[in-house]
This record gives structure tokens, C-alpha cells and sequence, in this order.
């Protein structure tokens, strides 16, 4: 049984560098592109 948790913990360890490897390394960058709305103004 102490075996097991052994392995959990190592898994659950090698899981958040691999996280923290991602949010580095990753491209989690938004795209961007031009937004163009047309507006009428009222000339009142």
C-alpha cells in the first residue's frame, strides 16, 4: 500500500512539471485580428 501512494505522489509530482512545462513552453498566446464596426453619427 506504501508502495502505491509512493507512485500517486511521483505521478502527481511529474504531472505539475509538466504543467508548469506547458505554461512555459506552450503557445497559449490569443490571437489578434482588426475589429471594424461601422458608426452613424446623428448630425442633429
Amino acid at each position: 500500500m506504501g508502495r502505491l501512494i509512493k507512485y500517486l505522489f511521483y505521478l502527481i509530482i511529474l504531472a505539475g512539471l509538466g504543467l508548469v512545462g506547458y505554461a512555459y513552453l506552450g503557445d497559449l498566446s490569443p490571437s489578434q485580428e482588426d475589429v471594424t464596426t461601422p458608426v452613424e453619427l446623428d448630425g442633429g
